[in-house]
């Protein structure tokens, strides 16, 4: 007989590298329906060593993508411990982390989340669920992304799940399939051109806002070949490095006019992949934070009611999808659909380390 409450954290480490979310969760389920509440939440931010081994890891020789695995798996374990100590947290069924990704190849047959080593669950001296992705691309999945079943599970109510992180992806209901993919690039590239005016983000779109729209640069983004391809499909950040930046870079614009048009090709490709432009619009992720970003895609779609959650939602909203993921792990139950990462059938991910 399954338990019908679980007290777990949650650790999500988006690309967009804004550092590591911890939240504390409880979850109860009852007759097949599924309710939550946040408790505490925490992001650590990464240090600057951290932050530039990350931003060039994707370069790393397998040997040094071994010793970076083990370091930032300790890393990982010195920031749940001290979350689990802080907030006296007691009989926790499990912590369900995500680590963080650092190659994502599934065309190859190959995806790498860093952190995820047995040592975790050492070092906590706690049943650890992790490395979510693997799995699915040995099923000929995307590995990606995996959010669709909680906001199936969570969020029904919603018409379309949007996150904008360091790439965007939706998830909706299609025909009696939930359908999910990556959409674009966000901040991976906004706070690419961000860093280099000095800032660590775009606050509320502000400088994205200043600049002017280059149609010849919307053209060819929009034109790129991973916006032609039908889903299932994914994102990773060699997308980033070796197809758009250099695109991008090949304009001799103001820095302010990249982001500028960037923002309004996110607008463009979010409203492409709706396919029904009404209903209600879940937006979260950091790029929620964006009020010009905002702005650009509600004038994409107008007949779209976009809602944007309390903080703790709009934050934490990954770490407490991954934590259900865990949760239906530690059941033995379905938490990734192959209508969403086109694996070869529906399928409970993750390891569990005792």
């Amino acid at each position: 007989m399954f338990k019908e409450t679980y007290n777990v954290i949650g650790v999500m480490s988006g690309t967009s590298l804004d550092g590591i979310d911890l939240a504390h969760l409880h979850f109860s389920v009852s007759e097949d329906k599924w309710s939550f509440t946040i408790l505490e939440t925490e992001t650590v931010s990464y240090d600057d060593l951290w932050l530039n081994k990350l931003k060039v890891a994707v370069d790393f020789s397998e040997h040094e993508l071994a010793i970076l695995n083990k370091d930032y798996t300790v890393l990982l374990a010195s920031i749940i411990k001290p979350f689990i100590e802080k907030h006296d947290l007691k009989n926790l069924d499990a912590v369900c982390s995500h680590g963080h990704t650092i190659l994502h190849q599934p065309q190859n047959g190959f995806t790498l989340q860093i952190g995820n080593l047995p040592e975790i669950a050492q070092i906590l001296n706690q049943t650890v669920v992790c490395d979510f992705r693997v799995q699915d691309v040995e099923l000929g999945g995307q590995g990606a992304p995996l959010v669709p079943i909680g906001d199936r599970i969570l969020f029904a109510e919603y018409d379309y799940c949007l996150n904008l992180g360091g790439f965007s992806n939706v998830s909706f209901e299609q025909n009696g399939n939930r359908i999910a993919f990556d959409i674009s690039p966000v901040n991976t590239i906004l706070n690419f051109y961000a860093n280099q005016l000095g800032f660590d983000y775009d606050d509320k779109g502000e400088i994205s806002k200043s600049g002017q729209l280059n149609f010849a640069l919307l053209k060819e983004l929009n034109q790129l070949e991973y916006y032609q391809k039908s889903f299932p499909k994914s994102l990773g950040f060699e997308f980033v490095k070796t197809i758009v930046l250099p695109l991008m870079e090949s304009y001799q614009i103001p820095t302010e006019d990249k982001m500028h048009t960037f923002t309004e090709h996110i607008a463009v490709q979010t409203s492409i992949a709706l396919p029904n432009k009404s209903g209600k619009l879940l937006v979260t992720g950091g790029g929620a934070y964006n009020n010009f970003l905002i702005e650009r895609i509600q004038f994409h779609v107008p007949e779209l009611t976009i809602v944007i959650p309390n903080a703790k939602m709009l934050e934490y909203k990954e770490a407490l999808i991954f934590a259900l993921l865990g949760v239906l792990k530690l059941r033995n139950e379905i938490n990734v659909l192959s209508s969403v990462s086109g694996a070869k059938h529906d399928h409970s991910s993750g390891i569990i380390y005792q």
